[in-house]
């Protein structure tokens, strides 16, 4: 697993930044917005948004003298790839399993 993809996945096991990362899947929020939002104090909601932004999750963009968070697309798309690496492994072995069980229905069918 690459150095990106371990700290993206740090950054999503915090049940708070997953909550944070589902309320941006709506849409854009300001960090008092999902403070807001998640009921929790914004000094929190602060340090999970840096967090999540320190590891490419977010982007916080500074208008006026709000911070305005947004998902980026990229770290998840990285994932997505990942996690295919292993469901293409997994389906060889549903494939192989799948190969043995018909051999052996075989074989009892010729006893």
């Amino acid at each position: 697993m690459s150095a990106m993809n371990a700290e993206v996945l740090s950054a999503l096991a915090e049940p708070n930044r997953l909550q944070i990362v589902e309320l941006l899947l709506e849409s854009s929020f300001t960090v008092g917005e999902i403070a807001e939002r998640l009921e929790m104090r914004q000094p929190q909601a602060s340090k999970h948004v840096k967090v999540l932004n320190d590891a490419g999750i977010i982007e916080v963009k500074a208008v006026a003298n709000r911070r305005i968070c947004s998902l980026r697309p990229e770290p998840f798309k990285d994932l997505n790839t990942w996690i295919e690496s292993y469901r293409r492994l997994w389906e060889e072995r549903y494939d192989r399993l799948d190969d043995y069980l018909q051999q052996l229905q075989n074989r009892e069918k010729g006893h």
